[in-house]
């Protein structure tokens, strides 16, 4: 009898353990970029060079107000700075190919030729922000074909919700934004690939009356704003 109460025990924990395995879920931060870390960590002249690739529109292109583009005051460059400190030996490019006014739609035509091009390590996806006018349904086709291409030829991949528009309330549950932030959650799911989500840190300090020290324009962040964005992505890097 307990034999037979046994086998029914490892039979029922091996079909526990299929059916978890088979849920969908975000990649690990710590382990996802794991080989990356460590190539970032080589010394010359064994190292090589490491590309990340910012596609997306004006927030990764460094828009702030009146048309002004702060390049080194950006979350890409922002990141840079912080990974530099972080891998002194990393000879590492930071590659922008967004496009302000761009929504995912219009990036997905030109991604082979402007994003991929560039052979990125890791590619970072931020459009959300201007994919309201597209719709949930077209945005995610187009998201879903960058990421199966990139994917497809064995790059890493992150995305970003979305930052903030101050026209929307993004304390008001279901908002547009807050939309599309849920449908880039369950494409990192889907995938097994890499999430920075800003909206939920611009939605704190939303919650805290402090969304305006943290923009420099209606849908643009300023430096403060930035700086939310990189403490997230810094996760996927941390050794």
């Amino acid at each position: 009898m307990k034999k037979i109460s046994g086998l029914f025990f490892l039979l029922w924990l091996s079909v526990a353990f299929t059916v978890n395995a088979q849920i969908p879920a975000i990649a690990d931060s710590k382990t996802y970029l794991a080989d990356l870390k460590k190539e970032l960590d080589v010394q010359w002249p064994k190292n090589r060079t490491i590309n990340l690739v910012f596609h997306g529109h004006s927030v990764p292109a460094g828009y702030w107000h009146n048309h002004e583009v702060h390049t080194l005051e950006s979350y890409p460059n922002l990141l840079l700075a912080e990974l530099k400190k972080q891998y002194p030996y990393a000879v590492i490019n930071v590659i922008v190919t967004a496009i302000g006014g761009e929504n995912s739609l219009k990036g997905q035509e030109r991604f082979e030729r402007d994003a991929l091009v560039h052979q990125p390590d890791v590619l970072f996806i931020d459009y959300a922000l201007n994919d309201r006018g597209a719709g949930l349904e077209k945005a995610k086709e187009a998201w879903e074909k960058m990421i199966q291409s990139a994917l497809s030829k064995n790059i890493k991949v992150i995305l970003l919700t979305p930052s903030t528009d101050q026209r929307v309330d993004i304390l008001a549950a279901g908002n547009p934004l807050e939309q599309h932030t849920n449908q880039i959650i369950k494409l990192a799911e889907t995938h097994h690939i890499g999430l920075v989500d800003s909206y939920a840190q611009f939605k704190k300090v939303a919650a805290q009356g402090q969304l305006t020290d943290y923009m420099s324009h209606v849908n643009h962040p300023n430096l403060a704003g930035h700086k939310l964005i990189v403490g997230e992505l810094l996760k996927w890097f941390t050794k």
